[in-house]
């Protein structure tokens, strides 16, 4: 107890020093723990992207290309899969439910996306959360759009505004849109920080009525389009889809579902998990996550040799307190015992700072951060991987503060008591 009381009187006859060093390591630990944070948070949102859905059909291709399509709506499909396929994969025991999804066409630059009803019951995203609707409703009339939240925002709509869908993902070109079949905002949905947001969302009956007329992939006086009123009164029977979103009834079902439909005669067809899907997918992408955690680590280290220099730097100034506490009696291993004790105290203080400050900073900016950027921090208790970080921080300083207690150690009492011209 001597000691450590010895320690913190010392620390505070250079409250400058000390504080500055303690600040340090405190800023050091935020960014370390930050990063990390922001790393576990956004895999964990990037993974759920869409949750409660079990299997995602589409045309044989690649896993990850047909997640990419899907889910994040970039890249194009290779084929579509047939609405026989789709009825025979609804009628199957296992399933539950199922939501089609068409593609192809777009609004500014954001993708359109027809699908049911259905849709915005069954989508789920981050923790099972459902969709909601911040203003109006989903599809009532063949051309309701119902917009994500970005688009919204960014093209400034609201409730029964006009909008023309163009056909195909790239540049809007002339003659290349469905003006004769304007649509009106029925509803938006509220902020997601998934693809959704940048969405605009039809139903499948109104992707079968903009493309009457369209089957050369464009459209002529010849094709006998037909008005908006004319196509309210026919068939729109969805005759294919990209790609269809698949609940269960059991999970224990999965993976015999999912052979089935690997296996289809009809159709090449391919099923996938999401979630394994978007482990294989981060693991392609997710290295600046490593990029950042060196720079961190490397910034933990910078205040670690920071506090080491500061310690060093008052030795000389020490000199004459080391040699007085020899007088008295103060055996060389109490000091090397002291200096220890000063660097754990600035380390742990720090520790803790930069621990409740990055807690409390993020309980502030987490509604702004998830409302600027679409990355939900989940602030919880800290997990293991944190705890960890932690005493690996203060165990660093623990040791590095052995350097200048090694000095202190050996400086001999003449050499202390000596004065120096």
């Amino acid at each position: 107890m001597i000691i450590l009381r010895l320690a913190w009187q010392s620390l505070m006859n250079r409250k400058f020093t000390t504080i500055l060093t303690i600040l340090s390591i405190a800023v050091s630990v935020m960014l370390l723990l930050g990063v990390e944070k922001v790393r576990s948070s956004a895999r964990t949102s990037f993974i759920n992207t869409i949750s409660g859905t079990d299997l995602v059909v589409g045309a044989r291709t690649g896993g990850v290309q047909l997640l990419l399509y899907s889910v994040f709506h970039i890249g194009d499909a290779t084929a579509n899969v047939t609405w026989k396929t789709v009825e025979d994969i609804k009628k199957r025991d296992e399933v539950k439910w199922i939501v089609p999804i068409a593609l192809g066409d777009s609004h500014r630059g954001y993708r359109v996306v027809g699908t049911s009803s259905e849709y915005f019951e069954r989508f789920r995203y981050r923790r099972n959360i459902p969709l909601q609707f911040v203003e109006g409703y989903k599809f009532s009339d063949l051309f309701d759009a119902v917009l994500g939240a970005e688009v919204a925002r960014t093209l400034n709509y609201k409730i029964d505004d006009e909008i023309i869908l163009a056909h195909g993902t790239g540049p809007v070109s002339i003659g290349k849109d469905h003006g004769d079949t304007p649509f009106r905002v029925s509803g938006i949905l509220a902020p997601t920080g998934t693809p959704v947001d940048r969405v605009v969302h039809v139903s499948m009956e109104a992707i079968e009525a903009i493309h009457l007329g369209w089957e050369t992939g464009a459209y002529s006086d010849q094709n006998n389009k037909k008005s908006a009123e004319e196509l309210r009164k026919i068939d729109l029977s969805p005759k294919a889809a990209t790609a269809v979103y698949v609940g269960l009834k059991s999970r224990m079902t999965t993976f015999s579902l999912q052979r089935w439909i690997n296996t289809y005669k009809q159709e090449p067809i391919i099923a996938i998990l999401p979630g394994v899907v978007f482990g294989e997918l981060w693991s392609m992408i997710g290295n600046i996550e490593k990029v950042l955690l060196i720079i961190s680590t490397l910034v933990v280290l910078t205040a670690i040799l920071g506090m080491i220099i500061s310690i060093l730097a008052s030795l000389n100034e020490r000199r004459r307190e080391m040699a007085i506490l020899r007088a008295i009696g103060a055996k060389p291993i109490q000091i090397f015992t002291l200096f220890t004790a000063e660097a754990t105290t600035i380390a742990f203080l720090g520790v803790v700072i930069g621990f409740f400050s990055l807690y409390s900073t993020l309980f502030i900016i987490q509604p702004f951060i998830e409302n600027l950027t679409g990355l939900y921090l989940d602030i919880t208790l800290p997990k293991w991987n944190e705890i960890i970080l932690m005493v690996t921080i203060m165990g660093a300083a623990v040791l590095a503060g052995i350097i200048p207690a090694l000095r202190a150690y050996r400086t001999s009492l003449s050499d202390g008591l000596m004065i120096r011209g």
